[in-house]
């Protein structure tokens, strides 16, 4: 009882604070996180709209906050040693032509793929891409992520929980097979998108 009394005072708040960190580039689990919200959601512990906008917002002010570290401090980082600054000036240019010809589609992609989601935005600012064109990406990017993951985890754990109350545990069980299925599949369906862009 007391659990639950916790997650619906500071679930958001908790929440709140993955999530920006892990876009602002700690490596925390942000969409863990929001599954984890959305199943409580479906439950009645926490709004899903009040889960899916605090996840948005989220995502959106963390990773502002590593473009800025990236793009004020990154550099100066690179070229503070001399093995970084020689292994920055061969990939950097490389890296700037990408941002400035994909730089939007690649922030918008970064949000679903979980390692690029910590370090899209770095690298963003590090090669200068223009604030205003991240901002208009990460902003579409956060908010289809936290609604697309959100509503699948919600409905999940809704269909999970009527599944066990009706048909027992033998129904809830082929629902859990279901999910770990859909899940492998998008797993796999992203790393083929990813090898398709390298």
């Amino acid at each position: 009882m007391r659990v639950t009394h916790f997650i619906e005072d500071y679930g958001l708040v908790f929440l709140f604070a993955i999530v920006t960190l892990e876009s602002a580039g700690l490596w925390l689990p942000g969409e863990t996180a929001l599954i984890a919200a959305a199943v409580y959601a479906s439950k009645g512990h926490l709004s899903i709209t009040g889960v899916i906008t605090v996840a948005a917002v989220g995502a959106i002010v963390g990773d502002n906050i590593g473009y800025w570290l990236g793009r004020e401090g990154g550099r100066r980082l690179l070229y503070r040693y001399a093995i970084l600054g020689r292994f920055a000036d061969r990939l950097l240019p490389a890296g700037e032509r990408f941002f400035a010809r994909h730089g939007g589609k690649a922030v918008f992609l970064a949000r679903f793929f979980g390692g690029v989601r910590v370090t899209g935005a770095w690298m963003a600012g590090i090669t200068r891409m223009t604030w205003w064109r991240f901002l208009g990406w990460n902003a579409a990017g956060g908010i289809v992520w936290a609604v697309a993951v959100g509503l699948l985890a919600f409905f999940a754990g809704k269909a999970a929980a009527d599944a066990l109350a009706r048909y027992g545990i033998y129904a809830a069980i082929a629902l859990a097979l279901v999910v770990v299925l859909l899940i492998a599949g998008l797993h796999l369906w992203r790393r083929r998108v990813a090898e398709g862009r390298a």
